[in-house]
């Protein structure tokens, strides 16, 4: 199973469950042990896929990162999704990917500028 075309709009988040056949299926969309209690669910016959819709409560909203994982009732993860909110975190992981492709550059002209000169 897995999802497509997923995406947040208007504090609801959507996606498409492939793979999961005719039965509707058993999810659990939980944000730091908390199960969210409004999934509902719908079957697109054009497809076959679930329709899957979750209601964001603004009560889990806070300055950070705040993660959701979408997991099936056997506790595997499916998915997950994250909300950025607040001020820019100092060890925010999108802080640590651009210092990285800062200095993957400088490597790249040092290897470049080695490889000419040999």
């Amino acid at each position: 199973m897995q999802f497509l075309n997923t995406q947040i709009k208007a504090g609801i988040w959507r996606g498409d469950l492939i793979g999961a056949g005719d039965a509707q299926p058993d999810l659990r969309i939980t944000h730091l042990g908390t199960t969210l209690d409004q999934v509902t669910y719908a079957r697109d016959t054009t497809n076959g896929a679930w329709r899957i819709t979750v209601p964001i409560p603004p009560a889990l909203l806070s300055d950070g990162v705040q993660t959701f994982v979408i997991g099936d009732a056997g506790g595997t993860t499916l998915s997950s999704f994250a909300i950025v909110c607040g001020e820019p975190l100092a060890d925010d992981l999108r802080a640590e990917i651009s210092l990285l492709r800062s200095e993957l550059e400088v490597l790249k002209k040092a290897f470049r500028k080695h490889a000419t000169e040999t």
